[in-house]
């Protein structure tokens, strides 16, 4: 269950707070809807709860606050808005790396694509969704990781019947499971059908905090809906007839020819419009909302059964109102409605006709028909164990960097501009050979490649921030090591793959149009080959730990261009002052001080290695990443004591 105490937002200069001493209950088993207008602050109380915002008061889930729950994506779903993703992922592809970041079997993904109905369309990409197709993923990623408790945002927003029939009747299954279910709306009428528990916010505090049978009796109010090509002069008769018998009666226009009446009955607004001969098109009994302006949107009505039978036959696309749609003529005896209207009626009305007719619902919660949500049932439950796998952040990076071809197009254009480079130089001449296989003119401070490594390692953290798939939960990307070293071996090995296609590709172009003498191998090449891997790696972590710093990859690319541009000189600066001693005959002292030999020479490669890091470029790379690392290190540590 969830337990919220005291939600208070921080206020906004003389602003008062948006959510105000706000304390509830949602149950498991039951579906518990937070109903309000829009500003009333339902969102602002989801964010609070899931520690999106900053402000007073605490949530438990199931007796624990979110921070202290290790997982927390198995332990709440959220849906908050779209689904977070980038546009060209596929959905198949973003569920299968939302499973390696949460440590659940890959099986998992085709699983709930099956719940949800998406399997036809897995191979789409996240930009091309529909909104239904994009409510049906997120649903999806909240059921992931089997949690016991969702959390979403007005999920039904801007969908049609259908699709809020099917989104209802899942959490309903959900629920019914032994789930906890909280959900904002915005329509009372809907908040009657689908809950079993509502509370009522209503500029930031709570109205009423009540059961379903007992909202429906108190907060909603019976009206009776009217259609009729002459819908204005019908409501100015039906005014001035109350006027005249000193009775209340409230008239509420809506779009097009509909009118809503509050205080009068079917038989006394037909006897009207029989008197004056007004054509009329519609004229049914309904549950109406909490007053005019209580509801943001037109409601979706559904008829209402009670026990003697009585129903006004209606089509669904008249009860909601939408224009474009041939009014259907009343008839002295009630129609059958189509198949879709009963099915709506049946899935979010199932044990719950007692608000809208009158008769007492049977206690405890409400389970939806069988037969309309038998064909989606939920995914079985998963075993997950517990302990954390050192692989899980490296699957997770692994799937996030091959799912979309950025970094695919990113090489291939690399090593493009690289040939041409090299080919360029080597018709002007006077460009080293080895400057000359890096394709690095002396003119510019990082060759393509590092440049492309550099962008790349950006892009590891940038999609991140930019595309938040990881941030349902936590509101922002994890700062973890393990997140971060998987970043970082992902982005060595890209960038080593890189240098060593570079080198290739330029090699190979160079003997095709000069032959071999421009291809040829230098001498050096253990010195050469060593800082030339060096500065693609280095230029990549450089680009992952700003990114990660500034959440930015235009700032983590900036961070890449500024080691060259600004770090270098200032090495330079400080290496070409006066010094009394020298490093002279370090290899031999290194040699000494190992007592053992290492196999293979391996003593020849550290001193290598150290004299790579002792040049201005290496020491500027190293004190860059040394700095980003404990700018990183340190933004890590201070929200984790937020």
């Amino acid at each position: 269950m969830i337990q919220a105490f005291g939600l208070t937002s921080n206020p906004r200069k003389d602003l008062p707070p948006a959510v105000d001493d706000v304390s509830f209950e949602a149950r498991a088993g039951h579906v518990t809807a937070l109903l309000g207008t829009p500003g009333s602050g339902r969102t602002t109380v989801l964010r609070l709860m899931l520690e999106l915002q900053q402000g007073r008061g605490f949530t438990y889930f199931r007796g624990r606050p979110l921070h202290r729950i290790a997982h927390p994506t198995r332990e709440v779903g959220v849906l908050l808005g779209d689904v977070p993703g980038h546009p060209a992922r596929t959905v198949r592809g973003h569920l299968r790396m939302l499973c390696a970041a949460a440590g659940v079997p890959v099986r998992r993904a085709d699983e709930v694509l099956e719940t949800v109905g998406l399997v036809s369309l897995r191979d789409e990409r996240l930009g091309t969704l529909s909104r239904g197709m994009d409510r049906r993923l997120g649903l999806a990623c909240a059921l992931l990781a089997d949690p016991h408790t969702l959390v979403l945002d007005d999920p039904a927003d801007d969908l049609s019947t259908r699709e809020a029939r099917w989104l209802h009747g899942t959490l309903r299954v959900h629920a019914a499971q032994g789930g906890t279910v909280l959900l904002t709306m915005s329509d009372p009428k809907e908040a009657a059908r689908n809950a079993d528990r509502v509370v009522t916010l209503e500029r930031g505090r709570i109205l009423a905090d009540q059961d379903v049978t007992e909202f429906a009796r108190t907060r909603l109010r019976p009206r009776v809906a009217v259609r009729s090509p002459h819908a204005p002069r019908l409501a100015a008769l039906l005014a001035k007839e109350a006027r005249t018998a000193r009775r209340s009666v409230e008239i509420v226009r809506e779009d097009g020819n509909r009118l809503c009446v509050y205080g009068s009955t079917c038989a006394d607004i037909g006897e009207t419009a029989f008197r004056h001969g007004i054509l009329v098109h519609q004229l049914a009994d309904e549950i109406g909302d909490m007053g005019p302006g209580a509801g943001a949107h037109p409601a979706v009505e559904h008829d209402d059964a009670d026990a003697s039978g009585r129903r006004v036959a209606q089509l669904a696309d008249d009860t909601t109102g939408k224009p474009g749609t041939a009014p259907r003529p009343l008839t002295g005896q009630p129609e059958t409605p189509p198949d879709d209207t009963v099915a709506a009626a049946t899935v979010g009305l199932s044990a719950q006709a007692g608000p809208a007719s009158g008769a007492d619902p049977a206690p405890g919660p409400r389970t939806a028909d069988t037969r309309d949500l038998a064909l989606t049932p939920l995914p079985p439950p998963i075993s997950v164990r517990s302990a954390p796998s050192p692989l899980r952040p490296l699957r997770y990076e692994i799937r996030r960097a091959t799912g979309i071809g950025t970094g695919f197009l990113t090489a291939a254009a690399v090593l493009v501009v690289s040939a041409v480079t090299a080919v360029l130089l080597a018709r002007i001449g006077h460009t080293p050979q080895a400057r000359l296989l890096a394709a690095w003119p002396r003119e510019l401070p990082l060759p393509p490649a590092a440049l492309g490594a550099g962008l790349l390692g950006a892009l590891a953290f940038g999609d991140e921030f930019r595309h938040p798939a990881l941030a349902a939960d936590r509101g922002t990307v994890p700062r973890r090591l393990g997140l971060l070293t998987a970043k970082l071996l992902v982005a060595a090995a890209t960038a080593l793959t890189l240098a060593f296609l570079t080198v290739g590709c330029d090699a190979e172009v160079l003997y095709l149009v000069y032959g071999r003498e421009l291809a040829q191998v230098p001498a050096d090449w253990p010195s050469l080959g060593a800082s030339w891997l060096g500065l693609l790696v280095g230029c990549a972590w450089a680009g992952v730990l700003a990114a990660g710093v500034f959440r930015s990859t235009t700032a983590g690319l900036a961070a890449v261009l500024a080691v060259p541009v600004v770090v270098v000189p200032l090495v330079q600066k400080a290496l070409a002052g006066s010094s009394v001693r020298s490093a002279a005959g370090f290899p031999l002292r290194l040699r000494e001080t190992l007592w053992l030999q290492w196999p293979f020479g391996g003593e020849r490669y550290l001193s290598l290695v150290a004299r790579v890091l002792v040049q201005p470029v290496g020491g500027a790379m190293t004190l860059s990443l040394a700095a980003l690392l404990c700018a990183y290190v340190l933004t890590t540590l201070r929200s984790r004591v937020r």
